[in-house]
């Protein structure tokens, strides 16, 4: 009974804002240089969003952000008033995740909803994709369909992001990632550096493994991680003299380890050698300071190919996360791999003395998932938001 009033609750909440915004509409024209950008993951600006921002700075557009205090609670009602005018009368709506909003708001004739997504390439399935996978996966966001645009990182994984989003191809473009044009500027990646050791003096002398792998569960809300998969006695000692190993959570999993869902590894035993890194803002910055990249699923592996570094896949549990009875994948796994793969802890400690580049694959995964990454992603992705 509890459940059923709160859902209700929840229900007529939406409601209301779905009428509020009818209001705004009929009394407010839409702006043709307004433009929302809109995120519930965020606090503060940053990927996408953040280049497409910059890059418009000093245009005739109005630009205007409706990010969420925190992302772990609900919007004021003076939050959600100016959701709800924002909204209406942006001529432009952009997004780089799902967003609840958008699942009631009335899309306003001539105007456009533009899906920027969080992370390039084509990995795990997701939104209408994960019908396939034959696993429970609840309702789909209904925000999906409304989207009238769509960018992508690459030619060959438009129809994956057609599927998830349950929209005709046509509305998906490859214009790359607007925020891997960074990677393509020396200035950025020396003063990424620059700044981290200066807030890090300690880590200078020090080879970086960052393991940042994603979360397991079938919602975020759910997030875990099998912590017991990982011997951090073993890497301490074959490893610690020479490098510190950064752990960065999935913000999912942090999240439940913040609110003590989940229980985090105790790593105060090793001085210093493991580090937790989930605050950190910022993991493209993480990406450039890192000597080697330790993964799985992850979507990092498409930003990370443009760097040219080691990267290995740690996949303790590859058949039942990769299988009917997990997320499943867009391609078979192998075609993702542009480095080592280890399912235990004996291969990961092998694979990353090896720290091998097989440069052979990695032209084949950029080729199929990051050609449109080259530099100028931004130009071409704020060009066809506003006139393609």
């Amino acid at each position: 009974m509890k459940r059923l009033i709160v859902r209700i609750r929840r229900k007529l909440r939406f409601y209301i804002f779905k009428l509020v915004c009818l209001v705004i509409e009929c009394t407010h024209p839409l702006d043709e240089e307004k433009i929302c950008f809109l995120s519930d993951n965020r606090e503060v600006m940053g990927g996408n969003l953040k280049s497409i921002y910059e890059y418009l700075e000093g245009s005739s557009y109005k630009r205007v952000i409706e990010f969420k205090r925190d992302r772990r609670v609900r919007r004021t009602y003076k939050e959600k008033l100016s959701l709800a005018y924002n909204l209406s009368t942006s001529r432009y709506i952009l997004l780089e995740d799902l967003s609840t909003a958008i699942t009631y708001f009335p899309v306003r004739k001539h105007q456009d909803v533009v899906q920027l997504w969080h992370g390039p390439g084509a990995y795990k399935r997701f939104g209408y994709s994960r019908k396939k996978t034959g696993e429970k996966i609840g309702t789909i966001h209904k925000g999906y369909k409304k989207y009238t645009k769509v960018i992508t990182s690459g030619e060959k994984i438009r129809w994956c992001y057609a599927e998830a989003f349950g929209l005709p191809l046509d509305k998906v473009k490859a214009t790359g990632f607007p925020r891997t044009d960074d990677f393509y500027h020396q200035d950025y990646l020396d003063h990424v550096k620059e700044t981290f050791y200066q807030h890090y003096p300690e880590l200078k002398d020090k080879k970086i493994i960052l393991f940042a792998p994603t979360y397991r569960g079938v919602v975020p809300r759910d997030a875990t991680y099998d912590f017991s998969k990982l011997d951090l006695d073993a890497l301490y000692e074959k490893f610690h003299k020479d490098y510190v190993i950064i752990f960065k959570w999935h913000p999912a999993l942090y999240n439940n380890i913040v609110i003590n869902k989940v229980k985090a590894p105790d790593f105060e035993k090793y001085n210093g050698f493991y580090r937790d890194f989930s605050f950190y803002r910022d993991i493209q910055e993480l990406l450039v300071v890192c000597n080697t990249l330790v993964t799985d699923y992850s979507s990092l592996i498409f930003d990370y190919v443009l760097l040219n570094k080691p990267i290995v896949y740690y996949t303790y549990d590859l058949e039942d996360y990769t299988g009917y009875n997990g997320r499943g994948l867009y391609f078979p796994f192998e075609t993702y791999v542009y480095g080592e793969v280890a399912h235990n802890m004996p291969e990961l400690i092998t694979a990353l003395q090896k720290g091998n580049l097989e440069n052979q694959k990695r032209e084949v995964f950029f080729e199929t998932f990051m050609n449109a990454c080259d530099g100028q992603a931004t130009q071409r992705a704020a060009q066809y938001i506003l006139r393609g």
